[in-house]
C-alpha cells in the first residue's frame, strides 16, 4: 500500500509521530519539511535551517541540493535549549554550537551526489529526533569516477 504526501502526513499525526512527546519522544527522521539550497552568484549553495521551539528537529529535515560544492548553512535555534550540529563535510565533519535563541554559520564542502545526515550530538537530542538530511544531486566529480565502460543509467 502506498500513500500520497498528504496521505503521510495525515497518518503521521493521528499516530502521533509528526511531533515530539507524543507516541515518540522525538520526530522521526525524514518526517520534517524539505527545503531547497539557492545558489549564489559566487556559486556557492547556501540555506537556511530552524530549531524550533519545542519541537527537537531541523526544519527543514530534508536539504536539497543541485550539485555538490561549497555549502553555506545558516543555523538558527529558535528554542529555549542549547543544541548543537555535527554537519558532514569533506576532510573532516564541522561542528556548531548553538546556545539558545542564538545563529550561526558553518562553511561546509560536499563535492559527491549522495545523501549525507547529520545531527546534534548533545544530551539525547538525535534520539529525541533532531537529525537532518542534505541530498546531493548531480554528477560525481570526474577525480572521483573509476576507470571503466560507462555504465548503463537508469
Amino acid at each position: 500500500m502506498t500513500t500520497t504526501e498528504d496521505e503521510r502526513a495525515e497518518q503521521l499525526a493521528a499516530a502521533g509521530l509528526d511531533g515530539q512527546n507524543r507516541l515518540a519522544l522525538g520526530r522521526l527522521l525524514g518526517s520534517g519539511t524539505i527545503g531547497y539550497a539557492e545558489e549564489g552568484p559566487d556559486g556557492v549553495l547556501r540555506a537556511t535551517i530552524r530549531i524550533p521551539e519545542d519541537e527537537i528537529c531541523y526544519e527543514p529535515g530534508v536539504l536539497i541540493l543541485p550539485h555538490g560544492g561549497d555549502i553555506e548553512l545558516t543555523l538558527i535555534n529558535d528554542d529555549k535549549n542549547t543544541h548543537c550540529a555535527v554537519l558532514p563535510s569533506n576532510g573532516d565533519p564541522k561542528f556548531i554550537w548553538l546556545v539558545n535563541h542564538s545563529k550561526g554559520t558553518a562553511k561546509i564542502n560536499l563535492d559527491g551526489p549522495g545523501t549525507y545526515y547529520y545531527g546534534s550530538a548533545s544530551g539525547n537530542d538525535e534520539g529525541r529526533g533532531l537529525t537532518g538530511s542534505i541530498v546531493i544531486g548531480g554528477e560525481v566529480p570526474d577525480h572521483a569516477k573509476l576507470d571503466r565502460p560507462p555504465q548503463p543509467r537508469p
